[in-house]
């Protein structure tokens, strides 16, 4: 799953993109329309500053803007940056790779396989996706207690 923080960072460039050069956003517009703590959004933008993603202008008329157009910001790029990895576990990152503790040698766990093969698809359509593309707004899921439960692929593991 997606960090909080990344996740506010997406939705505060969303944001920005949305209004982009339309001058600078305060940041208490960010922050009431996105539903981001004041303060969390403060460090989160401080730091889109000083990765070169976002401008910020101080004084009565400021506020943050971004630096680059929204067509030049890839979703797998604003990931990468927050989160570090799209890898769902340690060894399947390509620029975090650890080794899983409590797991097989990777030569022979098909775990990994499936984790590299997903990350890899993912990572795909994250880098062809930017802020200037339009994503469109889901209704929520029905939240039924009568929902069935997922079948098991294995009828003999009950």
């Amino acid at each position: 799953m997606l960090s909080q923080k990344t996740r506010y960072t997406i939705r505060a460039l969303q944001h920005l993109a949305d209004r982009y050069r339309q001058g600078p956003i305060r940041l208490d517009d960010i922050a009431q329309t996105q539903n981001i703590p004041r303060k969390f959004l403060t460090v989160i933008l401080s730091e889109m500053v000083r990765e070169g993603v976002v401008i910020s202008h101080r004084g009565r008329e400021g506020g943050y803007e971004l630096a680059l157009p929204p067509c030049d910001l890839r979703y797998g790029d604003i990931i990468r940056l927050t989160r570090g990895s799209l890898a769902l576990v340690p060894c399947a990152s390509r620029y975090a790779h650890e080794h899983c503790t409590n797991c097989l040698p990777e030569v022979e766990c098909r775990l990994r396989g499936l984790m590299l093969a997903l990350r890899d698809e993912m990572a795909a359509m994250l880098d062809r996706l930017t802020l200037a593309d339009p994503i469109e707004v889901e209704a929520p899921f029905e939240q039924s207690p009568d929902l069935p439960r997922p079948s098991r692929v294995n009828k003999g593991l009950r």
